[in-house]
């Protein structure tokens, strides 16, 4: 258990709510999390219990007596994981296509979770192991860890406030003329509750591409996700109808280029996971606020259906 910690509320937030004046004299926990404390008798203001919404008028003390994170009951296991970053606070690691990342119903263990317990046995007293984001299972590339609680809360905080640039690149079916911003809400299908989709009264999604390399019948491109919703890209780009190659969920009938050869039919076949790959991240550290920028090579099975691509298009150009 963390130590009791104790300060006196300053009288410039005399006026505000007791939860608001907790979030700014202890930004290193979430409002969320201190108004948990609140209620559960861990903050008491001047002895005695006081409710969130209680006003403050400044000077009075304040005690605080952290709860350490008791919701990861999943088992630490050892899994090959590819560390590109790591410090006393954070850590970012570079997700393979196939890792689910957090256990659910099928996937009790074997997850990027149990790997990361294993990793960090301090990850146990974090909120999901300190994962700040998500990849998709079949989504490879870069994902952040907090380490420490403070990490983890300033890193979430950021993430809402879209301060970490998150880069991504990806094949899609059909030519596109140009890049653009698709800015449409997203919620979960009202009859597939599997799906994600575009519908009115969702959350707000905003994804930017721009063109990287054009094919005969595919555009490979790199896309920023300005806000992160739950398979935001996929569900963009088949809104656009420009559906992710491999996309199993939202990619539709396979594309096949005229005049493409049975070896590149094998490639797009064989390629069963959506082509997207988080390549880049940008961000500061969330203690020191040093600059960091993180980038990766696309894995394997994307750059041979790149080069596939290109040996087609180079091939048409040739008979043109």
């Amino acid at each position: 258990m963390s130590e009791k910690q104790n300060r006196i509320i300053p009288l410039e937030l005399a006026g505000k709510r007791l939860d608001q004046a907790l979030a700014q004299m202890f930004p290193e926990y979430s409002r969320s999390r201190l108004t948990q404390w609140l209620k559960k008798g861990q903050v008491s203001v001047d002895g005695e219990a006081r409710r969130p919404r209680d006003t403050v008028t400044g000077g009075e003390a304040v005690w605080l007596e952290p709860l350490p994170e008791a919701a990861v009951t999943s088992k630490p296991e050892p899994l090959a994981l590819e560390v590109v970053f790591e410090d006393e606070d954070l850590l970012v690691i570079n997700k393979p296509a196939g890792l689910v990342v957090h256990p659910g119903a099928g996937n009790l263990r074997g997850t990027l979770m149990n790997g990361l317990l294993h990793h960090a046995a301090g990850l146990v007293e974090l909120p999901r192991a300190g994962i700040v984001h998500r990849l998709d299972k079949d989504t490879s590339g870069l994902l952040l860890v907090g380490k420490t609680l403070t990490a983890h809360t300033a890193l979430t905080r950021m993430l809402a406030e879209r301060e970490i640039d998150r880069h991504y690149e990806a094949v899609c079916n059909g030519v596109l003329t140009a890049g653009g911003t698709v800015d449409a809400p997203i919620k979960r299908h009202p009859v597939d509750r599997l799906r994600m989709s575009v519908q009115a009264d969702g959350k707000p999604a905003v994804t930017h591409y721009r063109v990287k390399e054009r094919f005969a019948a595919h555009t490979h491109i790199s896309v920023k996700l300005e806000t992160g919703r739950t398979h935001q890209i996929r569900v963009h780009m088949a809104h656009r109808r420009h559906p992710l190659i491999g996309d199993q969920v939202y990619g539709g009938r396979l594309a096949l280029p005229r005049g493409g050869d049975e070896a590149l039919a094998d490639v797009l076949r064989g390629f069963r996971r959506q082509a997207l790959c988080a390549t880049r991240l940008e961000l500061a550290h969330p203690l020191n606020g040093e600059p960091l920028e993180f980038q990766i090579a696309l894995p394997d099975d994307f750059q041979a259906l790149l080069n596939a691509l290109r040996r087609h298009a180079k091939s048409m150009a040739g008979d043109d």
